[in-house]
């Protein structure tokens, strides 16, 4: 089993920064780490993913040149660098864990709680 916890949400200007954490427990080797949002009225949507070695990204076109994704696997965390966000970037940001690289929410087997991001205009 697999524990999810996202840091790191809150209210920022356009243009600001943040930088989500996703600190996971139990067996996670060899999971690829995901980030997904959800704003409200719409559908969960990817973000970026990363491979167990991290030597493997990819974003969504929307976010890519802002995000960027990384991990420590010593600490067993996943990060989510935001820069220059946008009021659009507003959502609820899941980071989830799968054996694949993949886009596809239904892919992952274990997700978090969540954390709000609000991006002020």
């Amino acid at each position: 089993q697999v524990q999810l916890v996202e840091s790191g949400g809150g209210l920022v200007q356009a243009g600001g920064s943040l930088r989500l954490s996703c600190a996971a427990s139990g067996r996670t080797f060899n999971y690829a780490m995901g980030w997904f949002r959800q704003a409200p009225g719409k559908e969960r949507a990817f973000v970026a993913v990363i491979s167990w070695s991290g030597g493997n990204t990819y974003y969504a076109d929307s976010v890519k040149g802002r995000f960027t994704i990384s991990r420590d696997n010593a600490k067993n965390t996943v990060y989510l660098q935001m820069n220059s966000l946008k009021p659009e970037d507003t959502a609820v940001y899941y980071c989830a864990a799968a054996r694949f690289l993949a886009r596809e929410p239904n892919v992952y087997d274990y997700w978090g709680q969540g954390t709000q991001v609000t991006v002020s205009s």
